[in-house]
């Protein structure tokens, strides 16, 4: 039976009904500002898991970053396959309403 599994997260702010998050990563480096307040917006939704990419220690995944966003900057977010871009990116996509359905319905689309 998945009906325990299903609700036992609902009070860390997950939402009801639902067993997976999409996957989230995000290129990112020790000091930085945005990374954090990308972190903290995404937590607030009940994300439990950022895979953080750190391109100050790794600079070959810094490189990678560029290529696969054409981007420089941190953070650059990624809703599983999707990238969001940088952190007033995920926030405006959040003041539009949009950040919940995304991070709901990849959930669903995912296989278990």
């Amino acid at each position: 039976s998945h009906s325990g599994r299903r609700y036992r997260r609902l009070a860390a702010g997950q939402y009801a009904g639902r067993e997976i998050m999409p996957r989230i990563s995000m290129y990112c480096t020790a000091m930085c500002p945005y990374c954090v307040a990308a972190e903290r917006l995404l937590k607030g939704k009940g994300v439990a898991d950022i895979d953080k990419i750190r391109v100050d220690l790794q600079p070959g995944r810094r490189a990678e970053m560029m290529e696969r966003t054409g981007r420089r900057t941190v953070p650059q977010i990624y809703i599983d396959d999707r990238h969001v871009g940088g952190f007033d990116e995920l926030a405006a996509l959040n003041a539009a309403g949009r950040l919940d359905p995304q991070l709901r319905d990849d959930a669903r689309k995912s296989p278990a």
